[in-house]
């Protein structure tokens, strides 16, 4: 059964734990890579929004890709892109309409959240659980429920 990352902004503080274990779980030689996931401040008063990919059903990024670097893993459901196919054109950063396809230019490469392999460090760390990792419920059994 695949999984999805839960967001709720109510609960996120701001603390950025959430891209501190993103950015050690994807380093790279050693050194942190660019986090894939951001608390925007949300203007008003203790109002955070975690910024992560949504995982679209039809991603723009994908579309954009002209070297079919990013495609859909069958198991997690993630929208992973290829380093070895990417030419970096970063067509998919400006296809986004959530700004969740980055460039990491600390490596020169483009970085979207790939859920981890099905394990988000994010959702992991979360000490407010704003982020959780859970099954997607089919509809059917939610009406036979």
């Amino acid at each position: 059964m695949r999984s999805r990352l839960i967001v709720n902004p109510n609960l996120c503080t701001g603390c950025r734990t959430c891209e501190l274990a993103c950015s050690f779980t994807h380093s790279v030689a050693g050194k942190p890579g660019l986090s894939r996931i951001y608390p925007l401040d949300g203007g008003f008063k203790d109002l955070f929004v975690p910024v992560v990919c949504l995982q679209c059903e039809d991603p723009a990024c994908a579309r954009s890709c002209l070297v079919d670097a990013i495609t859909r893993n069958p198991e997690t459901g993630a929208m992973e892109l290829d380093d070895k196919k990417c030419v970096r054109c970063q067509a998919c950063v400006s296809a986004c309409p959530f700004g969740c396809s980055l460039f990491d230019r600390v490596n020169n490469l483009v970085v979207k959240c790939d859920l981890c392999g099905g394990d988000p460090a994010c959702a992991h760390f979360c000490p407010t659980k704003a982020l959780e990792y859970k099954p997607i419920v089919p509809k059917a059994l939610k009406s036979a429920g």
